[in-house]
């Protein structure tokens, strides 16, 4: 199956168009004014999608399968107590505790609604028919009730294309996610349907040793993070995601965030970011200065964090450049200290100039036993990645050596 940016674009606006008919269902069903939050095309593993499900929170969703013009499952996804809220806003005599007969009927008849927008959007997008079966209400904690009986649904090791929507609910805690998965064969048939031809595309399995190669980078950082400060670390959360450039800012969150910036130059050219938040960044400092100042945000506290941000940049392209059998040099580190967007802003000013989509590969590092969290967002060039794409040996991924050419325990005794 090849990706083509073209195609993927088209996906996109589906599911922004999906996602925009739902909201205006919701709102219509139930008097409450909606905004669509984040949609993105993830490209996740089975184990990465799992973890996302497994978070503790009791869930309700509503699962239909498609056929016809797309072949998949699509399901909407409520926290429990917001699936409460939205019955209770339709159903005076609902119960406000648990799912009775009523309350699941009600439930399954706002999934079902729901689900039919984005379906609706989609079939408009592609122009197409969608079939649509009965709805089938689930609740669990974990992803197995709603995931284990998918057969598209991805095993641990294997990438899928994951489509995401959130919706909002304006000054209430009513929001839900939505998932379609799409069947591989169907998916294929309509990116060959909506595919530039003149464009070359990438090749899936490429974009997949690609996206191993970034979890390698991810898993390197997060030693050397370790090895410098002495805070055990491991990679948390990763994903690959297409999205539009307009939408990467929103994934920010709305806090004072501390990091380095680095400029991509080489196959492929971009952008690569690492962001902390205060107290993290904090701790960096003081775990890397032997007499810390009062003030970790001064020149000293500036320094340390740009040194940590040479290494882990050499640490997390060096594979990349390995493999490719190319150069991928990088700038020295710009300092960062800004609320949320804003960090993010002048990369996306710099690539929106030739492009509106791109991939992103977004990682969550986090301390074993203590609040630290380190925030990793690689954006290459889209042209400059498709080539490189189309260059990738797959068989040399798994011999990739990505250890940082900075010699750290210099670094360490300095």
């Amino acid at each position: 199956m090849k990706l083509d940016i073209t195609a993927l674009g088209t996906f996109y606006d589906m599911a922004r168009e999906g996602a925009g008919l739902a909201a205006g269902r919701l709102t219509r069903m139930t008097d409450v004014e909606t905004r669509v939050g984040i949609t993105k095309l993830n490209f996740m593993r089975g184990s990465e999608i799992r973890t996302e499900f497994e978070d503790g929170i009791p869930k309700v969703g509503v699962r239909v399968e498609l056929s016809g013009g797309l072949d998949g499952h699509s399901l909407i996804l409520f926290e429990r107590d917001a699936a409460l809220r939205v019955v209770s806003a339709l159903v005076e005599e609902a119960s406000a505790d648990e799912f009775d007969d009523m309350s699941r009927s009600a439930a399954t008849e706002v999934g079902q609604i729901m689900n039919a927008g984005f379906i609706d959007g989609w079939a408009d997008v592609l122009g197409t028919a969608i079939d649509v079966s009965t709805p089938e209400f689930i609740e669990g904690e974990t992803a197995e009730p709603f995931l284990g009986d998918l057969e598209e649904a991805p095993t641990d090791d294997d990438l899928a294309l994951l489509f995401q929507s959130q919706i909002e609910a304006v000054d209430t805690e009513i929001g839900f996610k939505h998932y379609l998965f799409p069947e591989q064969e169907s998916m294929a048939d309509i990116l060959d349907k909506h595919t530039d031809p003149d464009s070359q595309g990438i090749e899936y399995d490429k974009l997949a040793g690609f996206d191993e190669m970034a979890q390698q980078g991810a898993r390197e950082v997060a030693s050397n993070i370790t090895t410098l400060t002495g805070i055990d670390t491991s990679v948390k959360i990763r994903r690959l995601k297409f999205a539009s450039l307009a939408a990467i800012p929103q994934e920010i969150d709305d806090e004072m965030l501390v990091g380095v910036a680095h400029e991509l130059d080489g196959t492929p050219s971009g952008y690569l970011l690492f962001l902390f938040d205060e107290a993290s960044a904090r701790e960096v400092v003081e775990a890397t200065i032997p007499n810390p100042p009062d003030d970790e945000f001064g020149d000293l506290g500036k320094s340390a964090i740009k040194e940590l941000g040479n290494i882990m940049a050499s640490g997390f392209i060096d594979g990349w450049a390995n493999v490719l059998d190319t150069t991928i040099d990088h700038s020295p580190p710009e300092y960062i200290h800004d609320y949320g967007a804003a960090v993010i802003d002048p990369v996306i000013i710099g690539l929106g100039e030739n492009q509106d989509f791109a991939f992103v590969f977004d990682t969550v590092i986090k301390a074993e036993d203590r609040e630290f969290d380190c925030s990793i967002y690689a954006i290459p060039d889209e042209a400059d990645l498709e080539r490189a794409l189309n260059n990738l040996d797959i068989e040399r991924i798994e011999d990739a050596q990505t250890t940082a050419d900075f010699p750290i325990d210099e670094v360490e005794n300095a």
